[in-house]
């Protein structure tokens, strides 16, 4: 007996993944993974080469291809998701320009987008729900390009990275609310295209047409084409469906809508989000994002840097993961001896990493334990600000490749003060995509929700945990002024401080300027 199969795919700020599921149990039938090496380049440039890109994608599709046998047959649609923002600006030969794409950590347009946010931040965020910052599409593309590459056909198109992926496979371009809006051009009063924006962009010439159409999540965009199929292992004419930027897929793969859970990402970024009702007035978070429905948001609050704190660390300490950071943390206690993290290794908004406190008796396991506990805690921070804005976060699920150890999470749901849910599988957001192409084909999405379990916190380090979210806090208020002036501008003035919590609860910190969508 037959059983459909589905695929989905997602294009990672660190790796591209691909799983296929049964579509009637949810089970794994294949997975494989590839890491995407960057070039690191000065200024804070991060650029992954198109034939990287390329290559992983044709290398996970063959493998499970391979893992499917004679089943890969029975595979009945694909579904995209990936990373949000970055630049995968298309030229006139339908490549990539300069032959790379630009990820959604680089940091050479930072003084643009500040420059940016002092002259339109408050128009932008009041129409597209978020100011400007140095990972999105249109600041990079204004960056790197030119104010001119639009309108002097040097740039044809741009898209996000799912929208990449399913273009290498269908040749179709179209794009979801979700990426749109998480990169700042859709209007959350219309749900279109912003004319706000693209004014503001300094692009001359840009448009939707750059964009291709808003087609909603789950619905067919094209089928693997000929070609494609030859060179990724696949049968031609497999119908491909839209998917969603990763957060929204990875949060529909746990049915954190349904189940009115908000999520805490430990990826690359420090991604915080929840779903809600519309708001009036709009609520004071980093970023709002519209991805379909007309009477809910998914409300952010984020930051560059999550386990990317972590695994620069195990670069510059010479081990061979994160995981092996977190091992050498543990053998510490909580607070290393009184040496603090600025958890910023990625920047954004000004801010910088370092260390604060470093004395010549710490050692590198102070060092691994306060990059784990500043990362934790900034998590924390970022959650209590959406709590500070009316939004429900009581209950929280952790997600990302850092979900898959225990110590992390515990570690969090101790600086939270409750426990939380978890989903140690870290391709959540390739379920994801695979949900939407079962979606796009009609099918029952129920079998294929990815489980979780609890992890409780340590209420032995109760009060430990409260002292450290209050000294990270003030050390981060603290640091608001001087990140400032190293940006050349004057720090916002900090806003009250709120009351004080009670200890089991993380304290909701004042907004400063390490908040970036």
């Amino acid at each position: 007996m037959k059983t459909n199969i589905l695929i989905g795919i997602d294009l990672g700020s660190s790796s591209l993944k691909a799983l296929a599921l049964e579509a009637a149990t949810g089970r794994t039938v294949a997975l494989s993974r590839m890491p995407l090496l960057h070039n690191r380049l000065p200024g804070g440039g991060c650029e992954v080469p198109a034939s990287v890109i390329r290559s992983a994608l044709a290398t996970v599709l063959r493998d499970v291809s391979h893992q499917l046998g004679n089943r890969v047959g029975d595979v009945r649609a694909i579904g995209c998701t990936g990373h949000g923002a970055g630049l995968y600006a298309l030229g006139t030969d339908q490549e990539l320009v300069g032959g790379r794409a630009v990820a959604s950590t680089d940091q050479r347009a930072d003084a643009r987008a500040q420059s940016l946010a002092r002259s339109h931040g408050g128009r932008l965020l009041a129409d597209v729900g978020c100011q400007p910052w140095p990972g999105q599409p249109t600041v990079i593309a204004a960056e790197l390009l030119g104010s001119d590459a639009v309108r002097s056909g040097a740039v044809q198109r741009l898209m996000f990275a799912k929208d990449y992926v399913g273009f290498l496979l269908t040749g179709e371009i179209a794009t979801d609310a979700s990426d749109a809006s998480t990169a700042g051009l859709l209007s959350l009063a219309t749900g279109t295209w912003s004319s706000t924006a693209f004014s503001a962009s300094g692009i001359a010439g840009l448009s939707s047409q750059a964009f291709g159409p808003l087609v909603p999540s789950g619905k067919p965009i094209g089928t693997v084409q000929p070609l494609a199929a030859a060179a990724h292992g696949l049968p031609a004419g497999i119908p491909a469906a839209m998917g969603a930027i990763d957060l929204l897929a990875s949060m529909t793969a746990i049915c954190a809508e349904e189940r009115g859970r908000a999520v805490s990402v430990l990826g690359t970024w420090c991604v915080n989000a929840v779903i809600g009702p519309v708001m009036e007035p709009q609520p004071c978070v980093a970023a709002t994002v519209t991805f379909g429905p007309t009477n809910r948001r998914l409300y952010m609050e984020n930051s560059p840097s999550s386990m990317a704190n972590i695994a620069w660390l195990a670069g510059v300490l010479g081990l061979p993961d994160a995981r092996a950071v977190v091992d050498l943390a543990m053998s510490v206690p909580l607070g290393a001896g009184g040496l603090r993290f600025l958890p910023f290794v990625n920047g954004g908004g000004g801010v910088t990493a370092g260390f604060v406190g470093l004395k010549s008796h710490h050692t590198r396991g102070d060092m691994a334990r306060a990059v784990v506990d500043a990362t934790a805690a900034l998590h924390v921070r970022h959650t209590a600000r959406l709590t500070a804005a009316g939004l429900a976060v009581s209950e929280s699920t952790i997600l990302g490749g850092g979900a898959s150890d225990t110590r992390l999470v515990r570690l969090l749901a101790g600086l939270l003060g409750r426990p939380v849910e978890r989903c140690a599988d870290d391709e959540t957001g390739a379920r994801g995509a695979a949900i939407y192409a079962a979606m796009s084909r009609g099918m029952d999405t129920e079998p294929l929700r990815a489980p979780c379990d609890t992890v409780e916190p340590d209420a032995r380090q109760a009060r430990a945990h409260a002292d450290y979210n209050a000294a990270f806090n003030e050390l981060i208020d603290t640091m608001a002024p001087v990140f400032g002036h190293l940006a050349g501008s004057a720090a916002p003035p900090p806003l009250p401080q709120p009351q004080q919590a009670p200890p089991q609860r993380a304290a909701a910190p004042s907004p400063s300027v390490e908040v970036l969508p």
